[in-house]
């Protein structure tokens, strides 16, 4: 080889290698790489495996290698596909202990351990399971460590992501708004608790137990996420909330939301866009009786020496409701304290999880922790429209209200909306660290003034200035405020994708005829052309609600100013009605 060629082969090594040059140790002193890894680097060249015969078969079960950035690691052979040639297992069958503090143990503290499952012996694993033990051995168990397990029911292989520049767990990280690399999109599912395995007790369960996505059009992105929590009752008081003794899970789901893309407007790009989220609190339904037995799942036994905690790989099941299931558990025997509900008026949220609730908290406060709407860090500044029924009165049914054609939580006592008009203010997984906080903002207030289940009594604070100079009251203006309910528990998604639309078109439909009325009194629509082109049902529901807005203002100006008081009157009632045709 002469010198150029030897020169071209150097750099090429150093390229391929350079990416993954960060070790466990060396993450706070070495600087990353800005180019994502999605492959465990290699061993070094001229590095020899060593191979070892566990269980004295004759053939190898185990590979102990080295990363081209000189982690230890090792590889159990689970499905005795091993050769006496190879330099690392595979993804269908095996389990991979990776040393990343290099102390010699392999699956003990501050290891990261893989191990996938091929439950169907069709060469794909079926499940993923992963151990993210923390550094030192977690006396506190909150949030210490990571159990997760992702569930391949819709066979891409596709599952969590790791980044091998730090050797840790990235399950957010993601291309552009909401591709993200970890399997949340599709058919999938996963579980998941922030602890390491020596602190939990029945490994079957899990907290969120499970995490499901639904991908009902078959398009490879998910239209319905649903989230069910099983949370830890405090059983000692006298220990913190977050010791072993308190952190141990019941078997009992008491925590879910439900979210909906309803118009189905996600792609490649957008490939999250949830636009309301349904959630149910308290009590809820034991789910001891949802096991769910994987083939293969058991590893293999002469290897449990390598674990700290080889109790895991002894299972050869799991507890959980699955996608099939849930629905039916949820509705049909959860015993339900509260339903929450939240819509993202906006249109910005991109979460994989759900649009995250606002707190039944003070409407004017803003900013995470500080005791507003958006108290949750994860919830939107502003822009989303949240709605509380703190003693489940309503059972989640929904509606949509002749007050403005929108849908609504029935048996809430009050609701507010903190308006974005513009989409200023951006709901990603990230707003913790985005933290952009609006200083002024418009707000309006819903209130179940006579208690029937009906949002009736709406404030508005259109300047900002967190005093509400707009009331309207249904009842005093004579305005029944009951609709249909609407009954979610057997939808399908396409009944879900039917309602958005005959909301969209009732809220356009009220739109163009308010642009009739506003003709009819000689007004000048034209202020409002971009309001009154829309070509998706999202903008027509968007749009044809700031059009009425906007005509409203213009035709009570008009009936000021001629003083016809008679006029007004009609308009509020049409206004809150949307009974726009009996001005015509």
């Amino acid at each position: 080889m002469n010198r150029l060629s030897a020169c071209i082969v150097m750099s090429i090594g150093l390229f391929f290698w350079g990416i993954n040059s960060v070790s466990h140790a060396q993450m706070k002193s070495v600087k990353e790489s800005c180019i994502a890894s999605f492959r465990m680097p290699l061993p070094p060249p001229g590095f020899k495996p060593k191979l070892e015969d566990l269980n004295g078969d004759g053939k190898p079960e185990a590979i102990y290698s080295m990363t081209g950035d000189s982690v230890p690691i090792l590889w159990i052979d689970d499905d005795r596909d091993m050769k006496w040639t190879d330099i690392e297992g595979d993804m269908d069958n095996d389990c991979l202990l990776i040393d990343r503090n290099k102390d010699g143990i392999y699956g003990g503290d501050g290891d990261l351990v893989i191990d996938w499952v091929d439950s169907d012996n069709d060469g794909k694993a079926d499940l993923q399971i992963v151990m993210d033990y923390p550094a030192v051995h977690a006396t506190e168990v909150w949030p210490n460590g990571h159990v997760m397990i992702l569930l391949d029911t819709d066979k891409d292989n596709i599952f969590n992501y790791i980044d091998w520049n730090t050797y840790q767990i990235k399950s957010w990280n993601k291309s552009g708004r909401a591709a993200f690399y970890t399997d949340y999109s599709g058919q999938s599912a996963f579980t998941k608790m922030h602890v390491a395995t020596y602190n939990m007790g029945d490994l079957r369960l899990n907290w969120e137990n499970p995490f499901l996505f639904y991908d009902p059009d078959k398009d490879g992105l998910s239209e319905i996420a649903v989230r069910l929590l099983d949370s830890p009752s405090t059983k000692d008081e006298k220990a913190s909330w977050n010791d072993y003794v308190n952190m141990q899970l019941e078997g009992v789901i008491d925590w879910v939301s439900i979210s909906v893309d309803l118009d189905n407007d996600n792609a490649p790009g957008n490939d999250f866009d949830f636009d309301f989220t349904l959630g149910l609190r308290g009590g809820g339904f034991d789910y001891m009786d949802q096991v769910h037995v994987f083939k293969n799942m058991r590893g293999l036994p002469e290897a449990d020496k390598f674990f700290m905690d080889p109790r895991w790989r002894q299972m050869d099941e799991l507890i959980y409701p699955d996608h099939k299931n849930a629905f039916d558990l949820i509705f049909n025997r959860g015993k339900w304290e509260s339903a929450h509900f939240v819509y993202d008026e906006d249109d910005d949220c991109h979460r994989w999880e759900r649009v995250e609730f606002y707190e039944a908290r003070d409407p004017f406060k803003v900013g995470a922790g500080n005791g507003g709407l958006d108290h949750n860090t994860q919830a939107d500044a502003a822009g989303d429209r949240g709605e509380w029924d703190m003693d489940c009165s309503g059972k989640g049914n929904l509606y949509i209200s002749p007050l403005d054609g929108r849908l609504h939580l029935y048996g809430a006592e009050w609701g507010c909306w903190r308006v974005d008009q513009n989409t200023e203010y951006y709901q990603g997984w990230d707003r913790l660290w985005i933290n952009k906080n609006p200083k002024k903002f418009a707000t309006v207030k819903y209130t179940d003034k006579n208690g029937n289940g009906f949002l009736d009594y709406v404030e508005y604070d259109m300047d900002g200035d967190g005093k509400f100079e707009t009331v309207f009251d249904l009842k005093a203006l004579g305005i029944d405020d009951r609709a249909k309910l609407i009954d979610v528990s057997s939808f399908t998604y396409r009944d879900y994708t039917k309602m958005m639309k005959r909301m969209s078109d009732g809220i356009w439909e009220r739109a163009q005829t308010a642009v009739r009325v506003a003709h009819k009194y000689g007004l000048n629509t034209s202020w409002y052309a971009w309001w009154i082109e829309a070509l998706s049902m999202r903008e027509k529901y968007h749009r044809g609600y700031w059009l009425q807005y906007y005509l409203f203002q213009d035709l009570m100006n008009y009936g000021l100013r001629t003083g016809d008081k008679d006029l007004q009157q009609k308009l509020v009632v049409a206004y809150c009605s949307g009974n726009w045709k009996s001005l015509l």
